[in-house]
């Protein structure tokens, strides 16, 4: 009797047992069917790619929340498969790269998505001919940005990467009293450029005691201008001929591009120094590699050059009094976060039918 009880008993457990694993089985299977419902219900999204140059992993995440996303190489790999399914370009660092081709074997593209405030890489007017909606992020950027040309500023004016490499330098046994930098605070700031981004750079300037100009081509209100001590140039030439330190914050445009050249700079103080944080288009290089070797300006800073990265033979990696970062304003994990929602949202909006806050009309 008691070894069919306990017969009965262990098959009572084997049929749980089974009947907990096929319920399992059947869970995981609805649950790995209802995924698959709905990734074939998100967008398509052509993309530049995941890694190396493209996407950190947890920023293409923030992607396939909401789309199904394809890497350039893949499209190119595979283009009859993908180019009737992508409504949505993703610009990550202005690539892809959008060119006639592509745009041309794209005939469901809604939005071409933009990273980053400016569309310089962008031919809107034909883009938007096509129907096509062109967005971009801006604001989310502001704070990295203006932190950044502070960065480059304080970096400029003290030597800290000289100082560096001195202090890391194998030889070194002394410190270096005869490096002498420049006072920061009490100097005199010169913005070009006094957007979102350039009134960001005036308010952190207060923290230095700096005496603030601008130049831009609306002047701003008195409220905006008595809130960071800031004074308005009439002309840039004025500006120039003030400044202690020269920050660049205006977009790329026909009329900025090269805006500052040989006359620009020799209107400079040979004690200034230049910052640029726009485009690099908007610095002429060959006049800036002039006036470092003649001493005409103290030195510069840059995070933008035109191109990216400069060939490896170029005269101006080779200034001790020139500063150069690789295009990294907006390059921290919370500013990239923001801009690649925004970016979603944005192209979100266009396949929605919905307001869109960030379009980018040609002008």
């Amino acid at each position: 009797m008691r070894r069919l009880l306990l017969g009965r008993t262990l098959w009572s457990s084997a049929k749980a047992s089974i009947f907990v694993q096929r319920t399992t089985l059947q869970r995981s299977m609805c649950h790995v069917e209802h995924k698959k419902i709905m990734e074939e219900g998100k967008p398509w999204a052509l993309i530049s790619e995941v890694g190396k140059n493209g996407y950190l992993q947890e920023l293409a995440d923030i992607l396939k929340k909401h789309f199904q996303i394809v890497s350039l190489k893949d499209f190119q790999q595979n283009s009859q498969v993908y180019s009737h399914k992508i409504q949505v370009l993703f610009l990550w660092n202005a690539y892809p790269q959008v060119t006639l081709p592509l745009l041309s074997s794209l005939p469901l593209l809604k939005v071409v998505s933009n990273g980053g405030v400016g569309i310089d890489h962008l031919d809107v007017p034909y883009i938007s001919s096509l129907g096509v909606k062109v967005t971009n992020t801006p604001n989310v950027v502001n704070e990295a940005t203006a932190d950044m040309a502070m960065a480059l500023l304080l970096a400029s004016a003290r030597r800290v990467v000289e100082a560096h490499q001195i202090a890391i330098h194998p030889k070194t046994t002394d410190t270096p009293q005869w490096m002498m930098g420049d006072e920061v605070t009490g100097a005199t700031l010169g913005i070009i450029g006094m957007g979102r981004i350039g009134y960001k750079i005036a308010q952190r300037s207060r923290g230095f005691d700096m005496k603030v100009l601008y130049h831009n081509r609306k002047r701003r209100s008195v409220e905006d201008e008595n809130a960071v001590g800031a004074s308005y140039c009439q002309t840039m030439d004025d500006l120039l001929k003030e400044s202690d330190f020269v920050v660049l914050a205006v977009d790329l445009t026909p009329e900025t591009t090269r805006l500052i050249s040989h006359k620009e700079l020799n209107l400079m103080k040979p004690t200034a120094t230049l910052v640029n944080i726009s485009r690099g288009l908007v610095v002429d290089q060959d006049a800036l590699v002039k006036a470092l070797q003649s001493g005409i300006i103290r030195g510069a800073a840059t995070d933008v050059t035109y191109p990216e990265p400069l060939p490896r033979d170029h005269p101006l990696l080779n200034f001790p009094n020139m500063l150069i970062t690789p295009h990294i304003g907006t390059n921290t994990y919370s500013t990239s976060r923001r801009m690649v929602q925004m970016m979603v949202d944005n192209a979100l909006a266009v396949i929605r039918g919905e307001p869109l806050l960030n379009e980018v009309k040609p002008k």
